[in-house]
């Protein structure tokens, strides 16, 4: 019944035109759609019930991002949702997750999570960013969906903790907090991230560390891919409709046998992801899920960016225009395949615990 209401949701106010007018709004993304999220219950549907939400489990939350992936929805439902507020509601003080729970979960406000610096790799930590007597100075760079958010979980080093891990606890910061600058700027899907800039900022601390972002990132790396597969499946189904449809030398271009082989060659991708996905979904729960997440993360995001690019090539030059869903797809698909881990990074994870 929920995908069914996300895809009346993408069917009801999304086409080309429409989407390129979201993506180009201050926010990248029209507040309206996200109010009409809220309204319906697809944000409170992907937080625990203890923070008002429906708490789906992984199966649930992969399904609707598979849907609003199809649909190419703009939304920041994973960055926002899936790891800022589900983290926000885990470790924040009882009053304080009390006061924006109601809130968090009718859309009316959000929160993101800003961890990443310009010193980080991927996989691995680098947190320059201090706190001190609650107080937090430092510049957080590459805050994802974080423009226009009502408030900040900030990773800081406690002064004097030894070690990469070690010492780095989360704060929260109102975006309203005195001495905290942010500033907008566009990622390659058109979406807006921010940079904050802390001096002395005041915050209140919340539980956990880096550990626990750790695992947070897991479940919303499962719901990018699942985002991912939904759009792989979109883009795939839109070529083939244009295939069947163009012609060349007087018959369908989907009657040459070299053009088959390549959309052959992309259908057994899309189902190798779908198999990886449901195997990374039957061990929710289990000691295993992270890891079968880490080895669906290596696998499809390099296999989403290769579908792109050839679904671009089979619609030739007119591929990467923004009259064509082709290329907007193709630059979430690259977003989401470096964010919030890269594939390499899954890969070394997985090797490890293998």
């Amino acid at each position: 019944m929920l995908k069914a209401l996300a895809e009346r949701f993408v069917q009801g106010r999304y086409d080309v035109d429409k989407r390129r007018q979201y993506a180009r709004a201050p926010l990248g993304f029209d507040p309206a759609n996200w109010a009409m999220l809220g309204e319906l219950g697809l944000i409170a549907a992907m937080l625990p019930e203890a923070a008002g939400g429906l708490g789906l489990d992984a199966t649930g939350i992969a399904t609707l991002m598979e849907a609003l992936g199809h649909g190419l929805a703009v939304e920041p439902l994973v960055e926002n949702v899936v790891l800022a507020a589900r983290l926000f509601a885990a470790q924040a003080p009882a009053a304080l997750a009390e006061a924006w729970a109601p809130h968090l979960a009718d859309g009316s406000r959000r929160v993101a999570l800003a961890h990443a610096e310009a010193d980080g790799r991927a996989g691995v930590l680098r947190v320059s960013t201090r706190a001190e007597g609650g107080r937090i100075s430092g510049e957080k760079p590459f805050v994802i969906a974080g423009y226009g958010a009502d408030g900040f979980i900030v990773s800081a080093r406690e002064s004097g903790a030894p070690g990469e891990a070690a010492g780095v606890g989360l704060w929260f910061v109102a975006a309203d907090a005195p001495g905290l600058t942010i500033t907008p700027w566009r990622v390659a899907d058109g979406s807006v991230a921010a940079r904050l800039v802390l001096a002395d900022v005041p915050a209140q601390a919340l539980a956990g560390g880096a550990g626990a972002i750790a695992e947070a990132e897991v479940l919303a790396s499962l719901a990018c891919s699942a985002e991912a597969l939904g759009t792989m499946a979109r883009l795939f189904a839109d070529t083939g409709d244009y295939l069947r449809t163009r012609q060349q030398f007087g018959v369908p271009l989907a009657s040459f046998q070299a053009l088959q082989h390549r959309m052959v060659a992309q259908y057994v991708a899309i189902e190798q992801a779908r198999a990886l996905m449901n195997l990374a979904l039957v061990s929710w729960g289990q000691p295993g899920f992270a890891d079968a997440v880490r080895g669906l993360r290596a696998f499809i995001a390099p296999a989403a960016v290769d579908l792109g690019h050839e679904m671009i090539q089979l619609h030739g030059g007119m591929g990467v225009t923004d009259e064509l869903v082709i290329g907007h797809g193709h630059k979430r698909l690259l977003v989401i395949s470096r964010w919030p881990d890269t594939p390499e990074a899954a890969l070394d994870a997985f090797a490890t615990a293998a």
